[in-house]
């Protein structure tokens, strides 16, 4: 059975084991630039791209296995890339973010990343960490379990990774530029894609044949490895007539958690059991933008509200089966923050023997609120209009600057900080006020922010950090998904308005079961509270995964000291690490 008017163009992945143990896994990476036909506009668009695919290729090892990707750039850009969610014990060199852990690879260059992904299993993934290019240079990281383990739940029938991401017709890295030239932010995506294709919700002919089909037999499960590549948005993801349960978010097992609809922020991962249990037939699988901003930006201007698609067909169908159009999903409202909230808030931790526990005393506290400002234009901002201020984000009050003539890892090593960053970001805000007040939006003179600079905390190994992430209505209330570089956390407790530190005394921390993720949606309007065990000594950076919101500053770096032994002390550079 086929559904007539669609052409299959996407290779569905399926896990088959191996027979032998694979202890390295090497690649290739040939980052490059080529030419793509852009959507619903006639020619086509420059972007760069690994091995002359958007996403790039799918990396699968197991877990305690050694991975090594060269990395050849043939593209006109600096480059580097991050293998997020990956603790790089030992490896900190390998981490990718450009002038923090490496100088960026040179057009013509080349860099070899090798890491173990020892202690982890699940969906994570790779992307650039260098400018905008990360709207076009991304693919899937999967770590299975040992050979003599499994999945801590039933067998799938077959795994599928879902990608999903956003398109531009221009280049991204040439948008990013000119908006820091301009202090304007940079236009929305023009589309939203799932691997790497915009679906048929676009009215326009050439998208009718660039449509990603996932096969399905009935009565069988698969796992979706769900990943959220897109530069700046979140989404709401159903398929119709089909439910999910969640098991793992983040490379980290959870409790089954059962679903019609998943919401996944930039930069984080699901995985999620799909039964083919519906009527044989052909359903949408649907991604539409959850857009936290308040006030709510109004179409069309403030967002692209089109809803992106993807075919499930069942193969194993009678030939009298309607092969029509697939079913759509009723998708959530983009400002549904409730169905949001409630899904975010539902997760906790699969207990299993040997996982990580929660810290229950903590050495260091940090109150950090995270949010937007204004400044005036930076000399760097050459076609700003200087009689207006311009947006810049903060953590603290503190908006992030990275150097630019070394990174702050070789710093570090080589105890040469003075002239690259200063030990001082600060543990509290400046101030202390209404953090969330909708009063404040736009017109407090709370909201001017300082000149960029490159501030980190410093932590002893082995402290136990607890960190409250508090959203701020300086400019606007949103939803912020912040991300750790080296670690994951545990997200022991979250909810709206103002933290007020009541919450452990209140008995609102889970100290027993949290979500363990390395990305954190701070709630619109509200806070999280993370705890992590900094015993991974290196340069690691906590942002917004929201690139936008990185660009002008949302960031900031923990300098994790090293331990006692040679083994918790920080390595030297590998020889063949890039220079600035």
């Amino acid at each position: 059975m086929s559904c007539s008017w669609m052409i299959p163009v996407f290779a569905i992945l399926a896990f088959v084991a191996s027979a032998a143990q694979a202890d390295v896994v090497e690649h290739t990476f040939n980052v490059a630039t080529l030419s793509l036909p852009r959507i619903c506009q006639p020619g086509n668009t420059s972007v760069t791209a690994v091995n002359g695919r958007v996403p790039g290729p799918q990396v699968e090892a197991r877990e305690g296995d050694t991975v090594v990707i060269h990395v050849i750039n043939d593209s006109p850009y600096n480059v580097t890339v991050h293998w997020h969610g990956v603790f790089q014990r030992g490896t900190p060199w390998a981490d990718g973010p450009a002038m923090v852990t490496q100088c960026p690879i040179r057009p013509g260059h080349r860099y070899t990343y090798r890491f173990a992904v020892a202690g982890q299993e699940g969906t994570l993934w790779w992307h650039a960490h260098s400018s905008y290019m990360r709207a076009t240079v991304y693919g899937a990281l999967v770590i299975r379990p040992r050979r003599a383990g499994g999945y801590p739940f039933p067998t799938p029938y077959e795994e599928k990774t879902v990608l999903l991401g956003e398109w531009w017709n221009g280049d991204p890295v040439a948008l990013e530029s000119q908006s820091f030239s301009t202090g304007i932010p940079a236009p929305n995506a023009d589309a939203y894609t799932i691997n790497g294709m915009p679906g048929d919700s676009y009215l326009c002919p050439e998208t009718t044949n660039r449509i990603a089909k996932f096969e399905v037999r009935r009565d069988k499960t698969y796992l979706l490895r769900i990943i959220n590549a897109a530069l700046n948005t979140a989404f709401f993801f159903k398929v119709a007539g089909h439910t999910f349960t969640v098991v793992a978010a983040d490379a980290s097992y959870t409790e089954p958690y059962a679903t019609d609809v998943i919401v996944i922020a930039p930069g984080q991962t699901v995985d999620a059991l799909m039964a083919a249990d519906a009527s044989p037939g052909c359903y949408h699988m649907a991604i539409s933008s959850y857009q936290s901003a308040i006030p709510f930006p109004p179409r069309p201007a403030g967002f692209n509200g089109n809803t992106s698609t993807a075919v499930v067909e069942y193969v194993d169908a009678t030939a009298t089966t309607d092969a029509g159009s697939p079913v759509l999903p009723v998708m959530p409202k983009p400002n549904d923050t409730y169905t949001a909230n409630q899904f975010y808030t539902s997760l906790t931790a699969l207990i299993r023997p040997g996982r990580r526990t929660v810290p229950l005393t903590v050495d260091t506290r940090m109150l950090v609120t995270v949010g937007l400002g204004f400044s005036s234009c930076q000399p760097e901002q050459t076609q700003c209009n200087r009689s207006a201020p311009v947006v810049l984000a903060n953590m603290n009050n503190v908006s992030f600057a990275l150097p630019n003539t070394v990174s702050m890892l070789e710093a570090l090593y080589r105890n040469t900080a003075d002239g690259v960053y200063t030990r001082d970001f600060p543990d509290q805000p400046p101030v202390a006020f209404d953090y969330t007040s909708r009063g404040l939006l736009g017109n407090s003179p709370l909201a001017s922010t300082g000149s960029p600079s490159t501030k980190v905390k410093t932590l002893r190994y082995n402290a136990t950090v607890e960190m409250v992430l508090q959203n701020t209505a300086l400019v606007g209330l949103e939803s912020h998904p912040m991300h750790l570089h080296g670690f994951n956390f545990f997200v022991v407790a979250q909810g709206f308005g103002n933290n007020n530190g009541e919450a452990a005394g209140a008995g609102e921390f889970n100290l027993v079961n949290p979500q363990e993720r390395n990305t954190v949606a701070v709630p619109t309007g509200g806070w999280a509270v993370i705890r992590f065990v900094a015993d991974n000594p290196g340069m690691w950076a906590m942002h917004c995964h929201i690139d936008s919101h990185f660009a002008i500053g949302l960031a900031m770096v923990f300098e994790v000291e090293s331990g006692p032994t040679p083994g918790t002390t920080l390595p030297p550079p590998p020889p063949d690490l890039p220079q600035c």
